[in-house]
């Protein structure tokens, strides 16, 4: 799903925008284009009564329109430029989802009004996702809402046989017991004494080396009275990773304060409150001492190049860290 927030969150700014963090640019010089095709059609007609072009004349100089092809360029502009909600034209400024479907800024504010009411989060009326109803024999399309009768005319699921099914049904049930496994460990978490969670922000920064690398790393945060920092890299410090089309992050828990005695710990990350990134929770274990205070890196349980893409291609990354004091 596009969201949509306040904030640079799932928002991009429209070209020409001095406002990028929040999505708004003027979109004039565009909306100029639409607004004087009519004056380029009586441009065009005084032209056509002016006297007849030189043959001598460079072909590139002798272009004229075709007669209905500026009616036929208002529509087009139109139909690109116009807010997805309301269809009107906008007047000054647009917003852009991440799919680039845009709004004019009344339906805009209209639909953050109505996410602060539902207590949800906003999301584009234009690329709000829905699934297969064959979804329960394991069919895994998800799509724009327009899309979805086209699809389910011509799913293949509902003519698998019954043995094809029966193997498809029966790798679902695996990753139903895999969830409910996670599931119950993070319960068992829950019941310990000592439980602390936070929100977390990486920001991005390079290395000084000779070829610098991307990186992230938080600033520093204190959780179950300890002092902590998170690290986080893409594809593993891979030399190249703008010329991969599979995106990984993998991440590192360091406890900067000193300890008595040696602090076990379980910890994992989930997106935060405002982020629409799709994470599959796993847990992490580690002992920390002075000795051993930096776990080994870890991979960031995102669901695919997609998800990781979309943190790359936020400001920052924003997520909740919870960290569990294993009893003794």
């Amino acid at each position: 799903m596009s969201s949509l927030e306040e904030r640079d969150v799932g928002v991009a700014a429209a070209p020409g925008s001095s406002s990028a963090g929040l999505g708004v640019g003027a979109v004039g010089a565009a909306v100029e284009a639409v607004a004087g095709v009519a004056a380029m059609q009586e441009d065009v007609g005084i032209r056509r009564e002016g006297p007849e072009p030189d043959p001598d004349e460079p072909p590139k100089k002798r272009v004229k329109i075709q007669e209905g092809e500026s009616g036929k360029l208002e529509e087009r502009l139109y139909s690109v430029l116009c807010c997805t909600v309301c269809l009107d034209l906008p007047k000054a400024s647009v917003y852009q989802c991440t799919n680039g479907h845009l709004m004019c800024a009344g339906c805009f504010i209209h639909l953050l009004a109505d996410s602060r009411l539902k207590e949800e989060q906003a999301t584009c009326p234009n690329c709000r996702v829905t699934q297969c109803k064959y979804k329960r024999i394991g069919c895994p399309w998800q799509g724009p809402f327009h899309e979805l009768p086209a699809h389910e005319g011509e799913c293949s699921h509902p003519t698998k046989t019954g043995t094809e099914l029966m193997g498809i049904l029966g790798e679902m049930d695996q990753g139903h017991r895999r969830d409910t496994q996670l599931y119950n460990s993070i319960f068992s978490l829950l019941c310990y004494e000592k439980i602390g969670f936070t929100e977390v922000q990486f920001r991005p920064y390079r290395t000084d080396d000779f070829i610098t690398r991307l990186y992230y790393e938080t600033p520093r945060f204190t959780v179950l009275n300890q002092t902590w920092v998170l690290k986080a890299r893409v594809n593993d410090s891979e030399r190249n990773p703008n010329l991969s089309c599979k995106r990984t992050l993998s991440f590192q828990l360091i406890l900067k304060s000193k300890v008595n005695s040696a602090l076990e710990c379980s910890f994992l990350l989930l997106k935060g409150p405002y982020d629409d990134v799709r994470i599959k929770p796993v847990i992490y274990h580690h002992s920390f001492s002075n000795d051993t205070n930096e776990t080994d890196y870890v991979p960031l349980p995102i669901s695919d190049s997609v998800e990781c893409n979309k943190l790359l291609a936020a400001k920052n990354i924003n997520l909740r860290l919870f960290i569990f004091q294993v009893q003794k």
